[in-house]
């Protein structure tokens, strides 16, 4: 089953070639550095391309003979469009793993272009979205008429460094939030506590997260919230005052960022994958002031990613597909998400 896999020499592109060998996949792995490149493509006996995705021509030739293209190269801003652009023009099927909203509104507005080349464009084919989109689907399908949609995402654990990059490039853009079907910046983040199944009480603060757009697709909830734990990291980005935010979101104050991340492990470790589970809990309220609760448990968000990306193309080259946008819960189900080991859904109330 020969599909190409670029930005294969990234953290979550390694984790993701070493389950595609586990299953016995052939994927061609292309990306930017050619030794990198062919160095892991030979440990595993894949194919390999090396292209930079500033040629158009090289993109578009590299596309033409394969059937579907997963991106795993951030930041997404970056990467997607001109890889779109070929999977479009080539008729190739797109994924990728991206937790950028407005990756994902571009995704969307190419809706009709991708129908009419007979391809799927599907953004957010890893941790963000997959599990949290199922859920807030499941929410949907619990009640109907809901009007407001929480999604809170816990035990999260280290991040790499890509996916710390990417946070920091979306610094200034940080809090937003769907409001009436339409995607807003909050003047400051909201903060809330809840309380989990076990009797903890936790503090949580708005963040921008993939679901603020594709859980509108999803389920037409006009009013949607994504939260984490208000610690660590997150809590300073939640405080950082407008000053501070608009001086780490110049070209400077990103490069000391992006340079204090380089100097962190990769991601995490072996040990913390295997260890580490994530849980999302999500609150649907209906006009009538009604209101219904599921949770969410999951591995490791990493080792969730090397999975559902690679079920996902091989359920689309396999037929399983319609053209145009697409979400994972649109085109899978609400259900989906339960066929991974480790994931496991509850409703409270």
């Amino acid at each position: 089953m020969e599909f190409l896999i670029y930005g294969i020499t990234g953290y979550t592109g390694q984790l993701v070639a070493a389950r595609a060998a586990e299953l016995g996949m052939t994927p061609i792995v292309a990306g930017r550095d050619e030794a990198r490149t062919r160095d892991l493509a030979e440990r595993y006996g894949f194919k390999w391309r090396a292209f930079s995705l500033d040629d158009k021509a090289a993109v578009k030739h590299a596309l033409q003979d394969v059937p579907l293209v997963l991106n795993l190269a951030g930041p997404f801003s970056a990467t997607a469009k001109p890889m779109v652009d070929a999977a479009i023009a080539t008729g190739t099927h797109y994924l990728d793993i991206t937790g950028e909203v407005a990756v994902f509104e571009a995704m969307a507005a190419r809706d009709k272009a991708a129908k009419a080349a007979g391809v799927m464009l599907m953004p957010g084919c890893g941790f963000d979205v997959v599990p949290s989109d199922c859920l807030a689907a499941h929410m949907k399908k619990r009640m109907p008429d809901a009007i407001s949609l929480d999604l809170i995402i816990t035990g999260l654990g280290k991040t790499s460094r890509g996916t710390a990059k990417t946070g920091i490039e979306g610094l200034r853009k940080s809090r937003q939030a769907r409001r009436d079907g339409k995607i807003v910046s909050l003047d400051r983040p909201v903060w809330k506590r809840v309380s989990f199944a076990d009797g903890l009480e936790k503090d949580l603060v708005s963040v921008t997260w993939g679901d603020v757009s594709t859980a509108w697709y999803s389920t037409g909830i006009p009013d949607i919230t994504v939260f984490f734990e208000d610690i660590g990291p997150i809590r300073q980005m939640a405080r950082m005052g407008p000053v501070m935010r608009c001086l780490f979101s110049t070209r400077l104050g990103q490069a000391f960022l992006k340079a204090q991340v380089d100097k962190r492990p990769p991601g995490p470790t072996e040990e913390e994958r295997r260890t580490g589970a994530g849980l999302m809990i999500g609150l649907a309220r209906n006009k009538a002031g009604g209101q219904i609760r599921s949770q969410l448990i999951t591995p490791d968000g990493y080792s969730l990613t090397a999975m559902t990306t690679l079920e996902i193309a091989i359920r689309v080259i396999r037929g399983d597909f319609y053209p145009g946008f697409r979400t994972p819960s649109q085109q899978f189900g609400p259900d989906f998400i339960l066929e991974f080991e480790g994931c496991i859904r509850s409703d409270i109330v």
